[in-house]
This record gives C-alpha cells, sequence and structure tokens, in this order.
C-alpha cells in the first residue's frame, strides 16, 4: 500500500515494482511535508500509513524532488510545495545560469506489519532544459528535465522510459532488494 494521494506516483511504483500488489491508502488527511529531508518525509507518511493501513499490508511513504545546482540543490526537498507553478518557477530561477546541472532524489521507507522499516534511494542525474516545457509523458518537472545522456525532457522520452530509469525506478528497485534482504518479500 502507498500512503499517498497521488495517483502518478502509484503508476509509477507499479510499474517499477512487476507483481507488487499496490494501491493507494484512502485518506484525504495526510500528515504535512514539513520534514527537513525526503527520509523524514517518506517516513512520517509511511509510519502515518501503518497506522491506517489493513493489518497485514506493508505500507511504502515516498518523498521526493529535484535538486538544481544554481540554486545550490534546492527546491529540494519542498519541491512539491516550492510554487503554484513549479516549473515556471524553476525555469525562471535558473534564467541565465551557466550551471543548470540537477538530479531527480527519492526515498521510499516501507513499514512491515510488525514495525520493521526498510529504507532505499534513488537518484536520476541531468540538467533542466533551457527553454519551454517539452512533452506530455510524466508529470511535475519532468517536462523540463533532460536525463544525463539523454537530447529529450523525461516528458518527452515518456512513461515506459520513466518506468525503468527514473529515480524513482531506482529506488523501488533497490526497496525491492532491501526487502527481499530482510526477509519481507512484495507489498
Amino acid at each position: 500500500m502507498l500512503a499517498s494521494a497521488n495517483p502518478h506516483k502509484l503508476r509509477e511504483l507499479r510499474s517499477a515494482l512487476p507483481g507488487w500488489d499496490l494501491s493507494l491508502l484512502d485518506r484525504d488527511d495526510f500528515p504535512p511535508e514539513i520534514g527537513a529531508s525526503y527520509l523524514e518525509n517518506a517516513r512520517v507518511k509511511a509510519r502515518f500509513g501503518r497506522r491506517h493501513a489493513p493489518e497485514g499490508a506493508l505500507v511504502i511513504g515516498e518523498d521526493s524532488g529535484i535538486e538544481a545546482v544554481a540554486l545550490e540543490g534546492g527546491p529540494g526537498v519542498a519541491s512539491a510545495r516550492w510554487a503554484a507553478d513549479g516549473v515556471t518557477q524553476l525555469l525562471d530561477a535558473l534564467a541565465g545560469a551557466t550551471d543548470r546541472g540537477a538530479r531527480y532524489v527519492c526515498v521510499l521507507v516501507a513499514v512491515a506489519p510488525d514495525g520493521r522499516e526498510v529504507t532505499a534511494s534513488g537518484t536520476l542525474e541531468g540538467s533542466v532544459a533551457d527553454g519551454p516545457p517539452r512533452g506530455s509523458g510524466g508529470f511535475g518537472y519532468d517536462p523540463i528535465f533532460v536525463p544525463a545522456g539523454e537530447g529529450r525532457t523525461v516528458a518527452e522520452l515518456g512513461d515506459a522510459w520513466k518506468s525503468g530509469h527514473s529515480h524513482r525506478a531506482r529506488a523501488a528497485a533497490a526497496l525491492a532488494e532491501e526487502l527481499r534482504r530482510a526477509g519481507l518479500g512484495a507489498a
């Protein structure tokens, strides 16, 4: 079970974790994302979800963001709350910047029914495009994020590419391995 109300994140994690039975936790009172780190926010969501999920469910909390070099890692952990239109705000903030390097970061925390926690993270290095948003796939900052080694934005590369290469897909693969090592299996 994913402790989130974001169907885009659910779709990505389902794609990255085939065979898992993932669904959104049906709540409208998730705790605010006010932590100082991705880990802190993901852990708060996972623990909240564990309290409200069915008894035997493994619950996953997720937090992610984009970190721009020219903004000293910003907007970072505040990416989702940074601006009403984060894409426009980030493009404006980087106007004239010579270093457009950036990375996506995702942290996942899984809480087992017995309270054991497993964490994993994933990153995707790249840059912020210099120009208008491009592409129709993905969500969030995907129309302006160009992965390292690519010439197209994540939104142009599409959801199939994203399901195997994104920061969230990398975190999911790492989480699956950590859960296996902990003897907790799939969600």
